[in-house]
């Protein structure tokens, strides 16, 4: 949910028309269009979260014995299910970003064509369906799930009441696709699942902040809209503690050490980006990364996805 500048009245994005002439070598204008096209594609999967969601899927991976191999490719997975979400999300609002001036969005200011992004994110698609399925076919299915749902957000769900599910399923389903994909194919603990649909929550309410007036003029009504600025940041740190207080209790046995410092950390981070909000537009966005973190490291500590 970012930006944009304009696109041709007939529709026809500029950036979808090769121009005349045009030779192999990446020289001149058409070399630098060309360049500029692959910039905007990268830009338009939205790098940021699926890189950090996909380093989230490798570190768990990782963190439960899957092995160098076996966690390379749930990170496949993980990484083109990822892309092909970010791209969705831009193809399909390109026209909307167009019409509210939202800048930064290569699909919407004519970087790249609308209808490049909406192949990339069909490849990226194509390719995430093999790769989870040879995770395991309840990992892989799993995984595909959280998937869909993702697009379901992207075509429908971010404009109603349920602009949260998608998230919740799609944190939630991680540890279980990642644990799926071990020997035996084990399910992972409850408190593994809670905190991760706690921190999706968490995201979806962080990520839709800075952007609640302009999505509202928009038509978007989605959660955070209908709770508006202020009762999105009373809630947001909600979930956030939440997910850690899960991580910290969860397990059995008394809370030591490091979970008692992880809900401190947690406690300040999660009430820090919400204050910090008017100053700087990501601050709610920075302090769930950073509550994120904190549970990554407190859940590798205590065997990664609790298989």
């Amino acid at each position: 949910m970012d930006a944009t500048d304009r696109v041709s009245p007939a529709g026809v994005d500029p950036a979808d028309v090769e121009p005349g002439g045009a030779g192999p070598a990446e020289t001149g204008p058409a070399g630098a269009g060309r360049r500029g096209r692959v910039v905007g594609l990268a830009l338009a999967c939205h790098p940021g979260p699926a890189l950090a969601v996909t380093a989230l899927a490798c570190a768990l991976a990782l963190g439960s014995g899957l092995g160098g191999p076996r966690s390379a490719l749930v990170t496949a997975a993980v990484l083109t299910g990822q892309l092909s979400v970010g791209w969705c999300n831009d193809a399909y609002d390109a026209r909307r970003d167009a019409d509210a001036g939202r800048r930064g969005k290569p699909a919407a200011d004519g970087t790249v064509g609308a209808r490049a992004v909406w192949a990339a994110a069909a490849v990226a698609l194509a390719l995430c369906v093999p790769l989870s399925l040879a995770c395991g076919a309840l990992a892989g299915t799993v995984h595909l799930t959280a998937v869909t749902a993702a697009w379901l957000y992207n075509l429908r769900l971010k404009a109603t009441a349920l602009s949260w599910l998608p998230y919740v399923a799609g944190f939630g389903a991680l540890p279980a696709a990642v644990t799926l994909s071990l020997p035996g194919g084990p399910w992972p603990r409850w408190w593994t699942v809670a905190a991760g649909a706690l921190l999706g929550f968490a995201a979806h309410l962080a990520d839709t902040l800075p952007d609640i007036a302009a999505d509202r003029a928009a038509g978007i009504r989605g959660l955070p809209h209908r709770l508006g600025d202020r009762g999105t940041r009373l809630l947001l740190p909600v979930p956030l503690l939440g997910a850690t207080a899960v991580l910290a209790f969860g397990p059995p046995g008394p809370v030591d050490a490091g979970g008692a410092a992880a809900l401190v950390l947690a406690g300040a981070a999660s009430l820090a980006g919400p204050a910090l909000g008017r100053r700087w537009r990501k601050a709610a966005l920075a302090g769930a990364v950073a509550v994120a973190a904190v549970d990554l490291a407190l859940l590798l500590a205590r065997g990664a996805a609790g298989a």
